[in-house]
């Protein structure tokens, strides 16, 4: 079969790509929409592909960004799903849909690269030269538009928890 690999592929990270979408859009049904145009590229190319996450991640920056500049505006703002309803979990459904609206809020705070970079570097968990490949800059520009952007989400969430960040994150 032609796709060796990439049920594979899509199965183990169709979660971790639909999180980086959504965190980009803020509209979780942008997102799917972003992951699904990504997946077909990705099958066109699959048999050239080298690194299938690069490539996803890559595909997912330009992707949102090209939606970005077609659309000249912001997201939308969109409900968020509730996983749980059973009375069991609405304390913590509601924590989550909090937490959720806090971080969407505040990435919508950020120009849209400073999104990116955030979301690809914490999010996505890339290295800063991961990211500056998939966003198609240099290392210097994603050290600088992390930079920025955190001190942005510092004003826009002033008791933001910095300990995870690693050393050049944090200055």
């Amino acid at each position: 079969m032609r796709n060796d690999g990439f049920d594979e592929f899509v199965a183990g990270w169709s979660a971790r790509l639909l999180r980086s979408a959504y965190l980009l859009t803020g509209d979780r049904g942008l997102a799917e929409d972003l992951v699904q145009d990504v997946y077909e590229r990705l099958y066109v190319a699959w048999p050239r592909v080298a690194d299938p996450a690069a490539y996803a991640h890559r595909a997912l920056t330009r992707q949102a960004i090209n939606r970005w500049r077609l659309r000249s505006r912001r997201p939308q703002e969109s409900a968020f799903g509730l996983e749980h309803d059973r009375p069991d979990h609405r304390a913590d459904a509601a924590t989550a849909y909090h937490e959720r609206a806090v971080v969407v809020a505040a990435l919508r705070a950020l120009t849209a690269r400073q999104r990116t970079v955030v979301v690809l570097r914490f999010f996505a968990d890339l290295s800063e030269a991961d990211a500056a490949a998939a966003m198609g800059c240099s290392v210097g520009t994603v050290k600088s538009q992390t930079a920025r952007a955190l001190a942005r989400l510092r004003t826009v969430l002033p008791a933001i928890d910095d300990t995870h960040l690693t050393p050049e994150a944090r200055s």
